[in-house]
């Protein structure tokens, strides 16, 4: 089984100069509690609201991409993770393998692609419910770049949840690589497909839906929005969408359905007859890109936990909230502390004091 490296505490930020010379890392035989695979790129924040990007004068950088969050989210509460991903060999991707380590994110899959450059992205803040994001990865990203020789296969297995993302299906070789890792989680328990669906990735959505069905095949949890349920299930109607992604994996395995609504909460739906619906968490929101990794890093730590469906849906929506409530990405994931916080007083604004070092806050599904 391969080994794997961790930070202590995990999720931590981790001063690496201070560090230096200093033997502060450990090597476990243990399987990961967390793999992701997938987008990994430079987020871009106005540090001002209200205006298009044409009349923003100053931006703060994070560490982003939606697998890569939904890893650092999951550090943050306790979990261990690694990314499965690709960079430019270019400052940019070196600011992110740091930032990934730093985080408490094991960044030996995040290999650099000499041929493309590392991606950014721009948001727009308009709170509190438009948040346009502009997507740089021409000619093409290095995060599709992922080759199926290159997988460590053992590690995925070993893994206790594979995460994977509808964008890995977009292009090739990663496609091939997504769906042989994902057939590689054969009879493991928990094995996500978090729909992800970017139209600006796809020629044509009549075109994404026959690779969701593979996918779907081979995972046990679907997690997506109204949006993206409709594009791999043609259903809207969040029960009729639960009950289509449940159909897609029939026979395969998959046993767990998440249907993010927005403003009106999200559904679970189980294989096997469970159901669990509760609302949002109310919060001043400052950027909702984000909340929606957040929620993907607590939904794994509550299945790995073994807590009942309510229970789980509730600190995942908790967590999406408070990132909602902050302005940037990775910096901004919650720790359990934190979570139990909001759920105690009903909101996901927590006070300023109660902010970690580092959190700014941000993807609603």
């Amino acid at each position: 089984m391969s080994g794997h490296i961790v930070d202590t505490p995990p999720g931590g930020r981790l001063d690496l100069g201070a560090e230096a010379g200093r033997e502060r890392w450990r090597v476990e035989t243990e399987p990961y509690d967390l793999i992701t695979m997938g987008r990994l790129g430079v987020d871009l924040y106005p540090l001002q609201t209200g205006v298009g990007l044409d009349r923003v004068e100053t931006f703060g950088k994070f560490l982003g991409g939606s697998p890569a969050n939904v890893a650092v989210a999951a550090a943050r509460l306790g979990r261990r993770t690694a990314l499965v991903s690709r960079t430019g060999a270019d400052p940019f991707g070196t600011y992110l393998r740091r930032e990934l380590k730093g985080f408490g994110v094991d960044d030996r899959w995040v290999a650099e692609v000499d041929a493309y450059p590392t991606p950014v992205t721009f948001c727009a803040l308009f709170p509190p419910d438009d948040f346009p994001l502009t997507f740089y990865r021409r000619p093409k990203a290095p995060d599709l770049e992922i080759h199926p020789h290159e997988l460590d296969l053992d590690a995925i297995r070993a893994a206790r949840v594979f995460w994977a993302t509808g964008t890995g299906l977009s292009a090739e070789p990663s496609r091939t690589a997504t769906l042989e890792a994902l057939r590689a989680r054969s009879g493991r328990e928990v094995t996500v497909l978090d729909l992800d669906w970017r139209p600006m990735f796809w020629a044509d959505p009549a075109a994404a839906r026959p690779y969701y069905t593979e996918a779907l095949r081979h995972a046990t949890v679907a997690v997506g929005n109204l949006d993206e349920c409709e594009v791999a299930t043609g259903e809207r109607e969040p029960y009729a969408a639960a009950r289509a992604l449940l159909a897609s994996g029939s026979g395969r395995g998959l046993r767990l359905a998440v249907v993010k609504q927005g403003p009106g909460g999200v559904l679970a739906l189980a294989a096997d007859g469970r159901c669990a619906e509760v609302p949002p968490l109310p919060v001043d929101v400052v950027n909702g890109l984000g909340a929606g990794d957040a929620f993907g890093g607590a939904l794994v730590d509550g299945l790995l936990a073994g807590w009942d469906l309510e229970t789980v849906l509730r600190r995942a929506n908790a967590a999406g909230a408070i990132v909602a409530g902050r302005l940037a990405c990775s910096s901004a994931m919650p720790y359990a502390s934190e979570i139990a916080e909001a759920l105690a007083t009903g909101s996901g604004t927590l006070p300023k004091a109660h902010a970690t070092p580092g959190s700014m806050p941000p993807e609603t599904g």
